[in-house]
C-alpha cells in the first residue's frame, strides 16, 4: 500500500494530529503561564459550542420531521405514475466475514419482504478466503432457500494476500465489483448501466420495507441521478435493547449526527450502508482496496472523477444495523472504542482530498475550501471539544483561583451556565431516541424503557471515552505513520 512518507501529502497526514496536540499543549502550558488567556479561550470556545449545539439540534429536528413523514408515504404506489421506474434493477452488495447464516438469512428475508419486486433485485454475497469453509456452507444454504426468490444471486470469494490491499470491507467490495461486472456482462448484456442502482450494505443491514421503492423514486426524479449517491438514516438498533448503555448512547449519537448532516445536503458524504449508481462505480473502477473508510471514500472518488459534479441526496428512510457487542460488558466497550476509532480513521481522506484538488483545476476554489475546511474542522472538534469542555476547561480556573480579576471571578458561573444550556441537546436526544426504538423484545423487562432515558446521563463520559479518545488515537496514528487496518465489527444477537 502506497503511503506518503515525505513531502506535502505526508504533511497533510500529520496536520490533523499536530493541530489536536498543539491545542492541548497550548491549553496546558498557558493554563500555568497565562491562565487568563486560556480562560478567555475556553469561554469563547464553549460559547461557539453552545451556538453549534443549538443550530445542530435545529437541523436534527428538521431531519426527524422529514424522517417521520417519509415513513408514512407509500413509495411503491408513487412509482405507478413513473413508467421508467419499471426498468430499474437493484444490485445489493453484501460483503461478509465470519457472520453466521442466521444473520445473513435475516438480511435476505428483509430484502425478500421489501415492497420492491424481487425479480428486479440482484444479490451479491461476497465472502473471504480466510473464512472459506463457513462461507461455502452459507452459499449452499442461501442458494437452497433464496435461489429462486431474486433475479440473481451472485457469490464471490475474495482471495487473501493480494498485493496493494488492506484486508477488509473495501478490498472485498472491490473484488466483488469486478466479479459482478463480469457476470452482468455475460448474463444480462441488455441491461444498461443507467438502469442499475447499487446498495452497498453491511451484511446485518435491515432495510426499511419501502427502502428500494423510495430509492427508485429518487433515482427517477432527481436531476442527473447517475451523479448522485443516496444516503439513508443509519440506525444501529437491531440489538439495541440488549446492548450496553454506553453502546446505546454511542449508537444513537451516531444517528443524530447523521440526522444533522442529512438536513444539510451540501455537507453530506456517504456513510455506512448507502446506495449509488452502478455507472459511477464502473467509471471510478469500484471501491479503493487499500483504505479503511471505503464508505465515505467512494463518494470522494466520484466527486473527483466528475470534477466536483457529484453530490449526495438524503434519504429519510432508515436502514438498521447491529450495535457493537461482546461476550462481556468489557468486550462490548472495547468493541465500541474500536468501531469509533475506525470511523475516526476517516481522517485519512484529508491527503487524498488535498492531492485530488491540487490536480483538478476545474473544481471551484470555494467548493474545495468548503470540503477541506469542513473535514478538518469536523475531525478537530471530534477530538478536542469534549476534553476542552469537561476537563481542560477547568484547569486554568484552578490555577487562577486566587486571582481577583473580574474575568476569573465570573468565569465559573459563565461556564456553568453555558454547560447547562448545552444540556438541552442531551434532553432532546433522550426524548427523540425513544421514538427511534424498535419494538421491545418480550425477554427484555419493561423497566428498560426507564434505563433508555437515564442512560443519557452517561453522555459526558461517553463523549470523552468513545468520542475524543478514539479520534485522538486515530489522528495520532496517522500523524506518526502507524496506519490502521480494518477491524471487523462483531455481530452477536441474543435470541428471544
Amino acid at each position: 500500500m502506497e503511503r506518503y512518507h515525505y513531502g506535502q501529502l505526508r504533511f497533510w497526514e500529520m496536520f490533523p494530529g499536530l493541530l489536536v496536540w498543539g491545542t492541548f499543549v497550548f491549553a496546558l502550558v498557558f493554563s500555568f503561564v497565562q491562565p487568563i488567556w486560556v480562560i478567555i479561550f475556553i469561554i469563547v470556545f464553549d460559547l461557539l459550542w453552545l451556538y453549534r449545539v443549538i443550530y445542530f439540534n435545529i437541523f436534527i429536528i428538521l431531519a426527524w420531521i422529514k424522517y417521520h413523514r417519509a415513513i408514512r408515504v407509500n413509495w411503491q404506489e408513487k412509482l405507478a405514475v413513473i413508467p421508467e421506474s419499471n426498468e430499474i434493477v437493484h444490485l445489493i452488495f453484501l460483503p461478509t466475514y465470519k457472520e453466521s447464516f442466521d444473520i445473513i438469512a435475516t438480511t435476505l428475508e428483509s430484502l425478500q419482504k421489501n415492497s420492491f419486486p424481487n425479480d428486479r433485485m440482484i444479490i451479491a454475497l461476497g465472502g473471504e478466503q480466510g473464512d472459506q469453509e463457513q462461507f461455502d456452507s452459507i452459499t449452499k444454504q442461501v442458494q437452497e432457500k433464496y435461489g429462486n426468490v431474486f433475479k440473481k444471486i451472485i457469490f464471490t470469494l475474495h482471495p487473501k494476500g493480494l498485493s496493494d490491499e488492506i484486508p477488509g470491507k473495501g478490498s472485498n467490495l472491490n473484488w466483488m465489483g469486478h466479479r459482478v461486472e463480469e457476470v452482468l456482462q455475460k448474463e444480462f448484456p441488455m441491461l444498461r448501466d443507467e438502469q442499475i442502482v447499487v446498495s452497498a450494505f453491511d451484511v446485518d443491514t435491515i432495510a426499511h420495507a419501502q427502502y428500494f421503492s423510495y430509492l427508485t423514486y429518487l433515482y427517477c426524479t432527481v436531476p442527473n441521478p447517475t451523479h448522485c449517491s443516496y444516503q439513508p438514516v443509519a440506525l444501529f438498533s437491531n440489538n439495541i435493547w440488549t446492548a450496553s448503555a454506553p453502546v446505546r448512547v454511542g449508537a444513537f449519537g451516531t444517528t443524530f449526527w447523521l440526522f444533522g448532516e442529512l438536513a444539510r445536503a451540501e455537507r453530506l458524504w456517504t456513510f455506512s450502508s448507502h446506495s449509488m449508481p452502478w455507472k459511477m462505480l464502473r467509471d471510478v473502477r469500484f471501491w479503493q482496496k487499500d483504505i479503511v473508510s471505503e464508505d465515505s471514500r467512494i463518494f470522494m472518488q466520484a466527486f473527483l472523477h466528475y470534477h466536483g459534479d457529484y453530490r449526495v441526496t438524503p434519504m429519510f428512510l432508515p436502514v438498521s444495523m447491529d450495535a457493537v457487542t461482546g461476550a462481556t460488558y468489557r468486550e462490548s466497550l472495547i468493541a465500541l472504542y474500536r468501531q469509533m476509532r475506525r470511523w475516526a480513521w476517516g481522517v485519512e481522506h484529508l491527503p487524498y482530498l488535498i492531492d485530488g484538488f491540487k490536480r483538478d483545476k476545474t473544481i471551484p476554489r470555494m467548493k474545495k475550501f468548503q470540503y477541506i475546511f469542513n473535514h478538518i474542522e469536523g475531525m478537530f472538534t471530534w477530538a478536542t471539544a469534549p476534553i476542552i469542555m469537561f476537563m481542560l476547561g477547568w484547569l486554568p480556573l484552578w490555577v487562577a483561583k486566587g486571582n481577583t480579576n473580574a474575568i476569573t471571578q465570573a468565569a465559573p458561573f459563565t461556564l456553568e451556565q453555558i454547560m447547562q444550556l448545552a444540556m438541552i441537546g442531551m434532553f432532546l436526544s433522550a426524548s427523540m431516541s425513544l421514538t427511534l426504538l424498535p419494538r421491545r423484545p418480550e425477554h427484555v423487562r419493561p423497566y428498560t424503557w426507564l434505563v433508555m432515558l437515564l442512560q443519557w446521563g452517561l453522555l459526558p463520559i461517553t463523549f470523552i471515552l468513545f468520542g475524543s479518545f478514539p479520534a485522538i488515537d486515530a489522528q495520532t496514528r496517522l500523524m506518526l505513520g502507524k496506519y490502521l487496518g480494518f477491524e471487523v465489527t462483531k455481530k452477536q444477537r441474543i435470541k428471544e
